[in-house]
């Protein structure tokens, strides 16, 4: 069973507002670096259960308002929140273990 979460958009906002961290990888299915991206985020969602939120939010579905809202002009993005406020966002495909080092950092 997957952890990561496919929020509509009211979801992602108490997702926001709630104590843990948020990681969310904005994505289309139509997107090569996307789908490289995507068995890392399940991997991170597994190994980070309870203590971190991983959503992915499809740019081309209903994330399209989410997309728009956080400015999203390049695909994968992926953007961590802390407390409510974003905390960094990193663009295009990177290892895992950078996206990692960044919830260490954040902990």
């Amino acid at each position: 069973m997957s952890n990561v979460l496919h929020p509509v958009v009211t979801e992602f906002e108490r997702l926001l507002n709630s104590d843990e961290i948020l990681m969310a990888d904005f994505y289309a299915d139509r997107c090569g670096p996307c789908r490289m991206l995507a068995p890392i985020i399940e991997e991170i969602a597994d190994e980070y259960d309870g203590k971190v939120t991983v959503v992915k939010i499809d740019v081309d579905g209903d994330g399209r308002e989410l997309a728009y809202k956080f400015g999203i002009s390049s695909i994968p993005t992926v953007i961590f929140f802390k407390d409510g406020s974003e905390y960094t966002r990193e663009i295009g495909y990177m290892p895992k273990e950078h996206y990692t080092a960044i919830l260490e950092d954040m902990q």
